[in-house]
């Protein structure tokens, strides 16, 4: 017998995207399930992404990132957010908003310090803080509105709070926090001396809703940690670059839980990045416009066939209440059942919560919206047919 394996990551059981994309491909089901567009982005960075692997310049870039990546992100926080960052000393460039949620949370937390969750939550979150020895202390949003419940969240906050962290624009929820929302965040980070990791990938990709970072609000400059993704910003996930904003004691430390994790990021990625993020302010307001007509597509569809369909702001998401379709079938049962019998595959909600905060709720799916509208409205159609044939 050999010694045992890191148990904790041994008991992890396979992702729900693994499972329900597999499934997908077994049954030819349109995916809605992943959440990434099936067209490409941007021409103009692919192309300048493309002539960067050209020119020579293909060896390890800075530790940090590429000072000309560093000086676009802080041009971005200052356009969108008004906030003045120093590039060489506030940015750190990661391979991927999820490499910057590790490196974070490294830098953040030892064992036995707690962090505040708020479900349902990215899938990431969790495993991270447990393997890292934090205590996780969850909240939950209540749905249909995903109303922030204060006093459990106030109740979440000790003497032992290291960290929150926030998804503002949310995945899976749609949710977009409001300033008030954020206002009432900020004094309990006051209150109880604690740092705020804030995930905001999905930052241009709101739909009549504000989005309004953590950092922005007074006595937050030096608590937060904002973290920002190119993939989401500009429709290429497969490029895993992203970027955190910190104070500069915090980022000195993040970029060594960097180097130890990944030490440095494709350089003609960066490069392109950089040149992504100077775009006009229009490019950043007609990506969210597409996105909403395709939220509203989707939605209305969903609704049409008898689905209650939840508030959705922003991100690539909408979730809707199964209920009236489902008859009786919990979530995960449901899923399958759309897959493999109308060739549509979602998630189950259920897997963006944790049972050490109680039983999930068994009746949401949550449907990507990313997708060409003629996919979207062929899987609303394979829906519909399904439906009649039942």
């Amino acid at each position: 017998m050999t010694k045992p394996l890191n148990q904790q990551l041994e008991a992890l059981p396979t992702t729900i995207f693994t499972v329900m994309s597999a499934l997908a491909r077994e049954h030819n089901a349109i995916n809605l399930g992943q959440g990434f567009p099936d067209t490409e982005g941007p021409q103009d960075i692919v192309q300048t992404a493309v002539n960067a692997l050209l020119d020579g310049q293909n060896q390890y870039a800075p530790l940090t990132g590429l000072p000309e990546l560093r000086q676009a992100v802080a041009e971005s926080n200052r356009r969108f957010q008004g906030l003045n960052i120093n590039p060489d000393t506030e940015v750190v460039v990661t391979s991927g908003a999820t490499e910057a949620l590790a490196a974070s949370l490294m830098a953040l937390i030892e064992p036995g310090d707690e962090v505040v969750l708020i479900e349902p939550l990215y899938d990431t979150y969790l495993p991270v803080v447990l393997q890292l020895g934090g205590v996780p202390r969850l909240v939950r949003l209540e749905h249909p509105d995903w109303t922030l419940p204060r006093q459990a969240l106030a109740d979440a906050f000790s003497a032992r709070t290291k960290a929150i962290l926030l998804n503002t624009p949310m995945n899976p929820t749609g949710k977009v926090f409001t300033h008030d929302e954020l206002s009432f965040i900020a004094g309990l980070l006051r209150e109880h001396d604690a740092y705020a990791l804030c995930d905001e990938v999905y930052e241009h990709l709101t739909f009549g809703a504000k989005h309004i970072s953590l950092m922005t609000l007074p006595g937050m400059r030096e608590r937060c940690i904002r973290i920002g993704s190119a993939g989401k910003s500009f429709s290429m996930t497969g490029w895993k670059v992203g970027y955190v904003t910190a104070p500069a004691p915090i980022a000195s430390v993040i970029a060594k839980a960097h180097q130890n994790l990944v030490f440095a990021t494709a350089p003609n990625l960066q490069r392109a990045v950089a040149a992504g993020l100077r775009k006009d302010t229009d490019y950043f307001t007609q990506i969210a416009a597409d996105f909403a007509g395709k939220r509203d597509l989707l939605s209305d569809g969903l609704r049409k066939l008898g689905l209650d369909v939840l508030p959705c702001h922003g991100s690539y998401f909408v979730i809707a209440d199964i209920s009236p379709l489902a008859r009786g079938e919990d979530d995960m049962t449901f899923a399958k059942t759309l897959t493999i019998e109308a060739g549509v595959a979602t998630i189950p909600a259920s897997a963006f919560y944790s049972q050490l905060n109680g039983t999930p709720p068994a009746h949401l799916l949550r449907f990507a919206f990313c997708k060409q509208e003629q996919v979207l409205r062929d899987a609303l159609s394979r829906i519909e047919t399904w439906q009649k044939q039942r």
